[in-house]
């Protein structure tokens, strides 16, 4: 047999087993209607090149080390206490300046299932359980905190904690499944995201890997209990921030690594466009008092990710292969996680990248808060918190 038909017949043999998945050692295995989608990508000459070659957030504090185990969003309270973060076993815990105390949670089965785990990802199996509160923000005038638990929806708790009670559900008759972040404007209206209506945040590897395009942006208005469908169809939205003075809200897709600008006031109410592209995978995003978006990036997109988006049936056969999903992740994110703070101007330009391009310190972020001169830097994959001194 010659050497073209020794690979010819290699290459079926290849085919044949991503088609079957015999051994079951792919990423996708247990998930029979894996689908995935086209990514609606920018062109990769628009993607950000800006470094940081100082890699500045190395010089990042590390605090609370092993104290909390996974903890997302980052909120202090209109007196300025704090901080508060939510934390993988469901609970949401406050610093009083001495040590952490639990203030409230999602989910009324607090059993045994939620008890202390090695890593915040040993949670997983049981979060639809226990709960996990990811995006947090408190109401200045009433001092009520709200919560976007990924499980339980939008959720309210007050001033004086304990467990939250549920506002939100689901929308236009379909079921919240991967609430993720929220904000609040000055009349108390609370815009926030479904990351999907298919896969549940335990499955976020998979909506990673699918970029199904479910997700949803939402307006709630506490006092008619009315919920509206701002935007659909979104690739993995995450983050939302309100601009400083309220005319519009700029939301995270992730998939496509973009920030969404929706117009709330204007002529322009009720449409979106393209505020920035981002030089990465986003989660969060946070205004100053400047007006300023700090996006919190887990890691620079790379070429090979930017291929997949856009070629959907290559990034199936690949996820095929005999690969275990965590190294398949990894090969998303240039075969390491490393953190990026990037500030965007009210106009969407770039102004900051800071970063640590080595993941010696900050390996992920998930949110990045800018208070008195000092970032402070959560992370839903890391047991502590990092505080970066602007200054």
């Amino acid at each position: 047999m010659t050497p073209v038909g020794v690979l010819g017949i290699l290459v079926l043999l290849l085919a044949v087993y991503c088609a079957t998945d015999p051994f079951k050692h792919s990423g996708i295995y247990e998930f029979t209607d894996f689908v995935a989608y086209k990514v609606d990508m920018p062109p990769w000459g628009l993607v950000p090149t800006l470094r940081d070659d100082e890699n500045l957030l190395e010089k990042s504090e590390i605090k609370f080390m092993n104290e909390v185990q996974g903890p997302e969003s980052i909120a202090f309270d209109p007196l300025g206490s704090g901080p508060y973060t939510g934390v993988a076993d469901g609970r949401i815990v406050f610093w009083d300046g001495q040590r952490w105390n639990d203030f409230a949670h999602t989910s009324s089965n607090r059993s045994e299932l939620c008890d202390p785990k090695p890593s915040p990802l040993s949670y997983l199996p049981n979060e639809h359980i226990c709960g996990r509160p990811l995006g947090l923000r408190f109401h200045k005038k009433t001092g009520d905190l709200y919560i976007a638990d990924a499980y339980f929806g939008l959720m309210k708790v007050g001033p004086e904690g304990g467990l939250a009670t549920s506002l939100v559900t689901e929308a236009d008759g379909v079921p919240l499944r991967f609430t993720n972040d929220l904000d609040i404007d000055d009349e108390g209206d609370i815009y926030f995201t479904d990351s999907s209506t298919k896969y549940q945040r335990r499955n976020f590897m998979l909506l990673i890997f699918s970029c199904e395009n479910s997700g949803r942006l939402m307006k709630h208005n506490p006092h008619t209990k009315e919920t509206t469908v701002l935007m659909k169809n979104l690739q993995f939205p995450n983050g939302v921030s309100l601009s400083k003075d309220g005319s519009f809200l700029v939301v995270c897709e992730a998939c496509s690594g973009r920030l969404l600008k929706y117009w709330l006031k204007g002529e322009k109410s009720g449409t979106s466009e393209v505020f920035a592209i981002l030089p990465g995978f986003p989660d969060n995003v946070r205004s100053n008092k400047n007006g300023e978006f700090w996006v919190a990036i887990h890691s620079r997109r790379s070429m090979y990710s930017h291929i997949l988006g856009l070629h959907p049936k290559l990034r199936t056969f690949i996820l095929k292969l005999p690969i275990p999903a965590d190294v398949q992740r990894l090969l998303h994110m240039r075969g390491k996680p490393l953190g990026q703070a990037v500030k965007y101007g009210p106009d969407g330009k770039l102004l900051l990248v800071l970063e640590d391009s080595q993941g010696k310190v900050v390996r992920a972020v998930s949110e990045v808060d800018e208070r008195d001169g000092k970032l402070w830097l959560g992370s839903v994959l890391m047991p502590f918190i990092a505080v970066y001194d602007l200054d």
